[in-house]
């Protein structure tokens, strides 16, 4: 029964995490660029288009083919064209700032399981092993 109490517990604490993250402005304002984009078919056309692109050109690379001088320039043109559409930018820099949130709560949650302590600072910096079988290179 002591397990139950538990996960009652961290569960609760979770949905309070959750809560705090979504009353912070600028969570609410990522989300206010996003649900902009999502109502802009143009902008959502263009980052589709460039996405379709960017992943071709990139199969190509990946298949040992070589890519042209005038693909690249077509595609970092119309990779331009969308980063200086307001909307799509606003988008681009929401996605960005709501993974960069949950990229740093993943990783006290993880570490913290990892210690089975709370991190510190030091544990929490970006060098050095990130726990074994990773597969990211560093030294375990």
């Amino acid at each position: 029964m002591q397990t139950t109490i538990e996960e009652t517990a961290v569960a609760q604490k979770t949905r309070e995490l959750c809560e705090a993250v979504l009353a912070q402005p600028e969570i609410r304002d990522a989300f206010k660029r996003m649900d902009a984009f999502m109502a802009d078919s143009q902008a959502r056309a263009q980052y589709d288009s460039v996405m379709s692109k960017g992943q071709a050109l990139h199969d190509k690379q990946h298949q040992d083919q070589p890519l042209t001088q005038q693909e690249i320039a077509a595609f970092e043109q119309e990779r331009d064209a969308l980063v200086s559409n307001p909307v799509a930018r606003g988008f681009l820099e929401a996605q960005e700032e709501l993974q960069a949130v949950h990229k740093s709560i993943n990783k006290y949650v993880t570490k913290t399981l990892e210690l089975g302590s709370l991190p510190t600072e030091a544990d929490l910096e970006e060098h050095g092993s990130c726990g074994s079988g990773c597969g990211c290179g560093h030294s375990h």
